[in-house]
């Protein structure tokens, strides 16, 4: 029988939580009772977390077990962990124990009512608040202005999706915890679940606020791509056209100094300025146009649609029968 629920676990140099976690989570969706498989992916580890999940799997063919070469990161660990799944419900979480997997069914049960997404919520997180919750609720606060989906926690890895709609996702960087926004471009329902968090029992977290940074500029490629990736020519060509203008009024009016006024006018910046913006904005609308060669490119060469059905209905039509002309 097909697995319903594939659990989509990234690991990296976490050995002593191998063991536990696989055991505490086949034993909630035992007693869920549908049918599941784990897919853990091993994400370079150093230690001795690989030969552990073989060891696990050996004994449990509901565990898979996928091994990547090297460390890509916890982004292409979830892809990987995406490209292999088999269920109808597509569950991630973290490998540090501190998601809990007792949420798993209710959230499973939430999103089998009609929503795509069931995303998780740390309402009362188990984590130091200058260096991780502090950050984490200025990032919500961003991401959810940004993208405009609201969520109180983008950075929480539970969340429950339909797999239609990760399976199509191409995630590069630190895009993983971006999901939400990414599939609402699909026009897909989300909703929030609170979810307990447990404080970690081993090792140290592999997080800080450095990672911030790369959180923002992986944010600008999202909203850029959830909002222009088919017509960047309309958001370098507005900056474009806006900047051309300044600088032509610049431009004119130091044009009406020194003809108008006999004043000299080489010595002023504002003549950089205005012939800098000109510049500048005849760069930006050939770039966009750049983008919109690239964009159909994109498109057009994988046969990628710029939009996603979400159903059909339609009655079918049923075939007239050929009626046989007598001949005499």
């Amino acid at each position: 029988m097909p697995p319903e629920i594939s659990v989509v676990v990234p690991m990296r140099n976490e050995s002593p939580n191998v063991r536990e976690l696989y055991l505490e989570l086949a034993g909630v969706l035992e007693a869920f009772g549908h049918p599941f498989e784990v897919i853990v992916v091993d994400d370079g580890s150093t230690d001795d977390t690989f030969p552990l999940l073989a060891a696990l799997q050996a004994g449990d063919s509901r565990l898979r077990v996928i091994r990547l070469r090297r460390n890509f990161g916890q982004t292409a660990a979830f892809a990987a962990g995406f490209a292999h799944a088999r269920g109808r419900y597509i569950v991630t979480m973290d490998g540090d124990l501190q998601n809990d997997p007792a949420d798993i069914p209710e959230m499973v049960r939430k999103a089998a009512a009609g929503p795509d997404i069931v995303a998780g919520w740390r309402k009362d997180r188990k984590d130091p608040f200058i260096n991780r919750r502090l950050p984490s609720m200025i990032a919500n606060a961003i991401i959810s202005f940004a993208t405009g989906v609201k969520l109180h926690d983008y950075g929480c890895s539970l969340k429950v999706f339909r797999a239609e709609v990760v399976k199509s996702m191409r995630l590069y960087g630190e895009m993983h915890r971006f999901l939400p926004a990414i599939a609402a471009e699909q026009g897909v329902e989300i909703v929030e679940q609170v979810v307990n968090h447990r404080a970690r029992r081993h090792g140290k977290s592999k997080y800080g606020i450095s990672r911030t940074i790369r959180v923002v500029l992986d944010l600008m490629t999202v909203k850029f791509l959830s909002s222009y990736s088919t017509r960047p020519l309309q958001m370098f060509g507005g900056l474009g056209l806006g900047m051309g203008f300044v600088g032509t009024l610049i431009c004119a009016w130091l044009v009406w100094v020194k003809f108008g006024q006999q004043e000299g006018i080489s010595d002023r910046p504002l003549l950089l300025l205005g012939v800098a913006m000109i510049l500048g904005g005849i760069q930006l609308v050939m770039m966009g146009l750049l983008g919109e060669m690239l964009s159909r490119t994109y498109h057009e060469s994988q046969n990628k649609p710029t939009y996603v059905i979400r159903e059909i209905r339609q009655t079918e039509q049923r075939e007239e029968p050929v009626r046989q002309v007598a001949r005499f």
